[in-house]
């Protein structure tokens, strides 16, 4: 959920774990009406996590984790053993910081923690607000990095509420603009960089901006497919991740003094390549624009 403070992103993420009553309208979680099932049993399939990492001071890193499952009865040991296997996902190793208060942690540390207690309970749906906002730059990427990877493993539906179309484009599978508690637009990231729905969602995302197109526009956009006509690529030629920004290509093409570079998978295997030229179609909003459909699948939540 992407847009200016006061848009109503806040608003419709504490509706959606009733922490604000609906008065109308309709709001389905796994395909319940949230308002037919009792308040605790609707918040126990939600992890929340706030911009605050919202731990408890006196308590050590694993009660923290802990504190659902507990709520929840779960036995001691399987407590303990959802606790080791979160903070190893975290990035936190048990052995090192289970026994840690959260004064002993970095600002980006707590932010995992705080991740790995709204995961504790293996809630199906997980609310976050603006969790990476009050973190440096370094941080707030590898922590975006982190919840991708969590995701992938997990597969949790997110909803994340944020107002920096950076961070929207780089995690999201689908966005919703919003502007005045109203939804302006719904679609891919790449749609929505590529055919805002108006003059406020394109001022949004800086649909007029090249550079900053480059930086929202993934590398798979531009990419040139490998075909028989394909020169012969050697393993000595610069690559780049189908995912990682345009930017991120071009800069890594002029630095390279090469004609052009090699985008790979998450496999590190070639799928196509990139030049100037192919970079300048893909970020000009003034020629056609590829498949997108082709460009970015879908994924099931």
């Amino acid at each position: 959920m992407l847009g200016p403070s006061g848009c109503g992103k806040t608003t419709l993420l504490k509706l959606t774990n009733r922490l604000y009553e609906p008065t109308s309208g309709r709001i389905t979680v796994d395909g319940d009406d949230i308002r037919s099932l009792p308040l605790t049993a609707l918040r126990r399939r939600m992890g929340y996590v706030i911009q605050q990492s919202g731990l408890f001071p006196h308590m050590r890193i694993e009660d923290n984790v802990a504190v659902v499952p507990r709520l929840l009865g779960w036995k001691k040991d399987r407590i303990h053993a959802r606790v080791e296997k979160l903070l190893d996902l975290v990035g936190l190793p048990a052995v090192d910081y289970r026994r840690r208060y959260p004064a002993q942690l970095s600002g980006g540390e707590q932010q995992r923690v705080g991740l790995a207690r709204a995961l504790a309970a293996e809630p199906s749906t997980l609310l976050m607000d603006e969790p990476f906002g009050a973190l440096d730059a370094i941080t707030r990427t590898r922590l975006q990095d982190e919840l991708r990877r969590i995701h992938a493993v997990l597969g949790q539906t997110v909803l994340f509420v944020t107002h920096d179309i950076e961070e929207a484009v780089r995690l999201a599978d689908k966005i919703v603009v919003m502007r005045s508690g109203r939804v302006v637009q719904y679609d891919t990231p790449l749609r929505i960089v590529l055919e805002p729905a108006d003059e406020f969602v394109a001022d949004l995302v800086g649909a007029g901006d090249v550079l900053r197109r480059l930086s929202l526009l993934p590398a798979a956009t531009a990419i040139r497919p490998i075909t028989e006509r394909t020169p012969e690529i050697t393993r000595t030629e610069p690559t780049v991740a189908r995912s990682a920004p345009l930017r991120t290509a071009l800069s890594i093409l002029l630095e390279s003094q090469v004609a052009r570079i090699v985008v790979v998978n998450e496999d590190a295997q070639p799928v196509g390549t990139l030049d100037l030229r192919a970079i300048q179609l893909a970020s000009s909003p003034s020629v056609d624009q590829p498949d997108l459909s082709q460009v970015e699948p879908s994924r099931q939540p």
